[in-house]
């Protein structure tokens, strides 16, 4: 699943490719939108939030699309060919004069008026790399269920919007505790430098071309696919188990020196906000 740095750098190629321009071509290729028509609309811009974008046109209309495990949105020169997969994984064409942006495997793709965007969004967390950014709310967020997984707490929108399976299972590590450790059980000064540490890995890969978290020259993540390969801190062979809620299992990586807690499948019954959102 694209991680907050991941679409929000999706966001800006699509804003930086078609914000003030007139649509010269659009195409929906979803039963429900097919005949939808936007030719001839200005698009005022494309904004991330967490993980979904929202495209915005003249008139007071939104495109929220979400990209899920899967999607990419593709930015193309004027007769440049498009080359991020066969025709029948498109499910929307913009094009304007000298751009065309072309939606690949979009899991969610649907039209809102851009007043009722909190329709789509209004769940979220507050945001990263986003305005809304509250710490503090994002803390209590986390803190709410003490028996959740720390992992799985992580990775619910509704905490704090923005991270996926890499950052989870990076900020475990670098903050000591394993991802099945109950959020209640991590010491308060740990968990209090979670939203903070969060957001400066964010932000520090949004202008990325590859994601690093660990500063060094020649290893680019400390945990996350990483199995069996040695701890870049103490050694010892790093560990891959799922994480999830039985329905929606994760691959989550972690080093059994470093991070203190217990291990896959050492979790008793879920919790009520085991499921997570998006």
């Amino acid at each position: 699943m694209p991680e907050g740095d991941t679409v929000w750098q999706a966001a800006r190629r699509l804003h930086d490719a078609l914000a003030g321009k007139v649509l010269t071509r659009s195409d929906f290729r979803v039963p429900k939108y097919a005949t939808v028509d936007l030719t001839g609309r200005t698009v005022l811009g494309t904004i991330p939030r967490g993980k979904h974008l929202l495209t915005r046109f003249e008139g007071g209309l939104t495109l929220h699309t979400h990209l899920r495990m899967e999607g990419a949105w593709k930015v193309y020169g004027s007769g440049e060919r498009w080359k991020g997969g066969p025709d029948h994984q498109i499910r929307a064409v913009l094009g304007a004069a000298d751009r065309t942006a072309v939606g690949y495997r979009l899991q969610v793709l649907e039209f809102l008026r851009t007043g009722e965007e909190d329709r789509a969004v209004g769940h979220l967390g507050p945001d990263l790399l986003g305005p809304d950014w509250n710490p503090d709310r994002a803390l209590a967020n986390l803190l709410a269920d003490p028996a959740r997984p720390l992992g799985e707490a992580l990775l619910d929108q509704r905490n704090l919007a923005g991270i996926g399976n890499v950052y989870k299972s990076e900020l475990c590590f670098l903050i000591g505790a394993t991802p099945w450790l109950p959020v209640g059980a991590l010491p308060a000064d740990r968990a209090a430098k979670l939203p903070g540490l969060a957001k400066r890995l964010l932000e520090a890969n949004r202008d990325r071309l590859v994601r690093q978290t660990t500063g060094l020259r020649n290893q680019d993540l400390f945990v996350y696919g990483r199995a069996r390969r040695p701890c870049l801190r103490c050694g010892t062979p790093i560990r891959v188990g799922d994480q999830g809620d039985g329905s929606r299992e994760r691959p989550t990586y972690w080093c059994p020196v470093c991070q203190t807690g217990p291990a896959r499948g050492s979790r008793g019954t879920p919790s009520s906000r085991s499921r997570q959102a998006n």
